[in-house]
Parts: C-alpha cells; structure tokens; sequence
C-alpha cells in the first residue's frame, strides 16, 4: 500500500479542470474549460467559464457534488522509483484530496509535506519520499513521508532525471493528457510505449523504517545542490487560495 519515490520536478502550480459532463464510464473527453496555473484559463478551453478562476461560478464550494467544487484541482509530479533512480521518469497526477489536507502525525499531504520540508530548508529532490495511500478515505488519497537522504550517487542521478524531457514534460498539463486519463489519480510513464506502474509493495509485519530527516547539521554531509531547482521553495507556494 505504499510506494518509494523520488519527486524529480513539480509544476509550478495547481491545475484546474471542469467538465461540464459527468462522465458515463465509456467516452472520455477533454475539459470543456482548464487552467495549467488555476489562475486564468487555458487558451484552448473548448468552453471559458470565466476570465479568472478565482471568480468562476465553478469554483465556488457547492458548485459540484455535495460542498465540493466543480472545477478540479489536480497537481503532477515528475516521480522516479527510490530502487531505481535511473529508471523510467513517472508523472504523477494527484486530485485535491491529496493535495490539501491536514497532516496526520507522520501522514500528510502533499501541501502540507511541502511546507514540512521547506520549514527544514530540505528539497524533495534530496531524499527517499513514501507515497502511502489512506485506507480510511473513500476516494484515492494519498499520504506523503520522508524516508531517507539519498546517497551522493543517488542525488546525482535525482538531478539528472529531473532535468530529462521525460521529467518536464511530466508535469505540463495538457488536454491532450488529460484524455488520457480515466482516474483521478494516475501514476503512467511519460514517453509513447510507457510500462504500467508498478504495484505497490505491502509493508512487512516488522518493517523498521527510518527515522523522517531532519536538517543536515554540516555542509561537508549535504550534496552539492549549486544550480538545482529549489522544489522546496517551489511546493510552499501551492495553495487552495
């Protein structure tokens, strides 16, 4: 029920989708209207509801089902395997339920494990995340947990990887994804003939994980991050409002 990832790249910001249609489990179709920065709509909205998100009618809770919204968040991650860093770059798509939230003790998603990390002036790239799914929520929702740094090697290979065409075109949101996708949460390869997901392991019985990083105490112990993205930074800025 859980998986080990590296998040390599993110996008800049949360992703927003309306369908005017519920969908009836045959035809999938693109949003009528969409935003890759949930601030104003995407040029190519078949249907604009309105000329800002923060104003449309659809992003008003109630709007949809029950006090939900009608346009969607959603968020894509650039994720590669912790047990193989140099494999295939993953885009993960994640819906609002994991995305905003209260954190659980060591569960939390993913706005408040960004927060998490950059209190401690930590990027995701630098360390072993464990995506963990609730089994007490309805929908898919997913937990996020720091495992581990990566070793010099490993965090070599984690800026290499996010710096691939795989891993930018990973987290840019498009229709022509969006089609694609049947579930609110994907995890899919980026290039043309991608591999199915791996399935997720089950925690042994006695399984002794290691203990949530904190701050490196001394530079000669941190890998050389001159020049790389500052996800951290990035992550703190994603927000409901």
């Amino acid at each position: 029920r859980y998986l080990d990832v590296v998040i390599v790249n993110a996008a800049p910001k949360i992703g927003r989708t309306f369908y005017a249609k519920a969908y009836d489990g045959e035809t999938l179709s693109g949003p009528d209207c969409w935003s890759a920065d949930g601030e104003t709509p995407s040029p190519e909205s078949s249907n604009k509801q309105s000329d800002r998100c923060a104003t449309c009618p659809q992003n008003v809770k109630g709007s949809g089902m029950g006090e939900s919204r009608a346009c969607r968040f959603s968020q894509r991650l650039a994720v590669v395997l912790a047990n193989d860093i140099d494999g295939d770059v993953m885009q993960l798509q994640l819906p609002a339920t994991s995305i905003f939230g209260k954190e659980e003790g060591d569960k939390r998603p993913l706005q408040a494990y960004a927060r998490y990390l950059a209190a401690q002036g930590v990027s995701p790239e630098t360390l072993v995340t464990r995506m963990q799914f609730d089994t007490k929520a309805e929908a898919p929702k997913l937990f996020f947990k720091p495992m581990r740094w990566l070793t010099e090697e490993e965090y070599e290979s984690s800026v290499r990887q996010g710096q691939t065409e795989d891993a930018k075109r990973a987290v840019i949101m498009t229709v022509a994804k969006m089609d694609k996708v049947a579930a609110p949460l994907a995890l899919e390869g980026t290039k043309p003939k991608a591999k199915a997901a791996p399935k997720a392991e089950e925690p042994a019985a006695e399984e002794e994980e290691n203990a949530p990083p904190t701050k490196r105490k001394s530079k000669s112990e941190e890998p050389a991050t001159a020049g790389k993205p500052n996800l951290a930074k990035l992550a703190a800025q994603w927000d409901d409002e």
